[in-house]
């Protein structure tokens, strides 16, 4: 007798293969997304809510490529860095440094959703030991943790809210070369 479906949160949870932990952690990230929208909503900067809308979908597609079809295209990578450049063209000074995880309820959920992206981003590091993976998955998750990165800091610069660089005790900061 099949048990019944209720008590299955997801299909391949007893799977052994690194692509249940990809799929799981996308679902977070997707979650993550999700939650920040809604925060950028509140503080009503439409670009940032419009950007985060097209995301959305895009993090579950990235979520089924790698055990069904291939979802990611060239086009989305190219529109994803189009939106990076956007928002850098906006912060390049406040991101010259590293800095803190903070700043508004947006901000600091889009730093949530940096830091999910990177996990997922490791996670298909593990599934490309075990099978071959599309390399434009891991180009759009890296590129996907920096835009969420610039995305934050640009929530601040809207709110007003300042940077606060982060200065590590563990590594030492190379000093820039002046330029003559």
């Amino acid at each position: 007798m099949k048990k019944d479906a209720r008590y299955s949160c997801y299909p391949f949870m007893r799977e052994k293969a690194s692509t249940v932990d990809f799929e799981i952690r996308t679902d977070s990230l997707t979650t993550h997304i999700g939650m920040a929208l809604t925060a950028v909503k509140k503080e009503e900067v439409e670009v940032v809510a419009q950007d985060l809308s097209t995301i959305l979908p895009m993090a579950y597609h990235v979520n089924g490529s790698v055990r069904g079809k291939l979802a990611v295209t060239e086009e989305d990578l190219a529109w994803l860095s189009a939106r990076y450049d956007f928002y850098v063209s906006y912060v390049k000074v406040e991101i010259q440094s590293f800095v803190l995880p903070q700043g508004t309820e947006a901000a600091t959920a889009l730093h949530v959703c940096r830091s999910e992206a990177k996990k997922s981003y490791r996670i298909l590091h593990k599934v490309s030991d075990e099978k071959e993976v599309p390399t434009i998955l891991f180009d759009y998750l890296g590129l996907l943790a920096n835009v969420f990165f610039v995305m934050a800091v640009y929530m601040n610069k809207q709110a007003g809210i300042a940077e606060i660089p982060f200065v590590s005790k563990s590594y030492p900061m190379k000093k820039k070369k002046e330029k003559k």
